[in-house]
């Protein structure tokens, strides 16, 4: 089914988001959504219904707007973290898309998730140091090398660059021939996944554990240690490059398993393959402890915050305590010409 942005969705996303944040003059975001419902982009992903993906379209066009107005002529690199199922991937889709055809800016997604191991490399980890590394998703089970790699390279003049792509139906990164190449520099680069920007917790914070997950299978607190190592180590290096970081706030942790499940659901649907409910039960609880310390922490860490409610629509958006603090200000005002490209709005 193709998405049809409205301009209701325009309007919804006028009224959360505040004037100091809004790079866009609200008549310019209406004439901006209804160029949007001309045609479904083949680049927007389908990971979520074409009604929650349809939600999400007015926000994508403020946060094009958003990002372009601190483009200034310098290539970006700009997190977009989220819960599990919140739409991070299908709003980055969205941005890249508008950003390249509302404001003549060169835009790419690059996906945390396929940056995961390999099966036999991840198989490995849970060998060496821990059994549950053998489930993708956590810190430490993502190629954070190349990670650091193409977050430079993509914003270097660095002729053509390949993006890896994970299968997730095959728990299996697909090979090189199968990756998509990228002529660069690029303006932004848009880098999402579920711990984008996430911190470690203090040690005292890993003693109890969090779910029936960690208490049976991580007694003595090992797996998380490991885990909370890698985000202080070399997780922090590769979100420290980062200028800019969005971020999705979930109603709670429950929404989690709930739109992951609606996720799994729809790629059940589509190939046959995905993840069945009780699956999806003890995939996501990998995934509590630093989800609910993320909840905690992003809303002084990220630059901006956008806090969905439970029928997955954006309830409100306000700038982070961190907004400004890696140099990612807007100096232009809402429904001007940017100095890196057009502005067709």
């Amino acid at each position: 089914m193709a998405l049809h942005p409205s301009l209701d969705a325009a309007d919804a996303a006028a009224r959360v988001w505040p004037d100091t944040e809004r790079a866009l003059a609200p008549q310019a975001a209406a004439r901006m959504a209804a160029r949007l419902a001309d045609a479904a982009d083949p680049a927007w992903p389908g990971h979520l219904p074409v009604e929650v993906a349809g939600m999400l379209a007015g926000h994508g066009c403020e946060l094009a707007a958003w990002i372009a107005a601190r483009h200034q002529g310098i290539p970006r690199r700009v997190g977009l973290a989220g819960g599990q199922g919140s739409g991070k991937s299908t709003l980055a889709g969205l941005t890249a898309a508008l950003l390249e055809r509302e404001f003549g800016l060169t835009a790419v997604v690059l996906s945390l998730d396929d940056l995961y191991l390999s099966r036999s490399r991840r198989a490995q980890l849970a060998a060496d140091v821990h059994p549950l590394f053998a489930t993708r998703g956590v810190p430490g089970t993502h190629d954070v090398a190349l990670g650091e790699a193409l977050l430079a390279a993509l914003v270097a003049d660095s002729g053509q660059v390949a993006l890896p792509r994970f299968d997730k139906a095959q728990d299996e990164r697909l090979p090189e021939s199968e990756w998509v190449r990228v002529d660069t520099p690029v303006d932004v680069l848009l880098f999402e996944g579920w711990c984008v920007g996430a911190a470690a917790e203090a040690e005292a914070q890993l003693e109890a554990p969090v779910n029936a997950l960690e208490r049976d299978e991580d007694p003595d607190g090992r797996w998380r240690r490991a885990v909370n190592a890698a985000l202080a180590g070399p997780y922090a290096s590769l979100f420290g490059a980062l200028e800019g970081l969005v971020y999705l706030a979930i109603p709670d942790f429950a929404a989690a398993g709930r739109w992951r499940e609606e996720q799994e659901a729809e790629l059940r649907k589509r190939t046959g393959g995905g993840m069945t409910s009780g699956q999806v039960e003890r995939f996501v609880a990998h995934y509590e402890r630093l989800t609910r310390a993320m909840q905690r922490s992003m809303p002084a860490r990220s630059d901006l915050l956008l806090e969905l409610d439970e029928s997955h629509r954006v309830a409100s958006v306000r700038p982070g305590a961190g907004s400004g603090s890696r140099g990612f200000r807007r100096d232009s005002a809402p429904g001007t010409q940017h100095a890196s490209g057009k502005f067709r709005a």
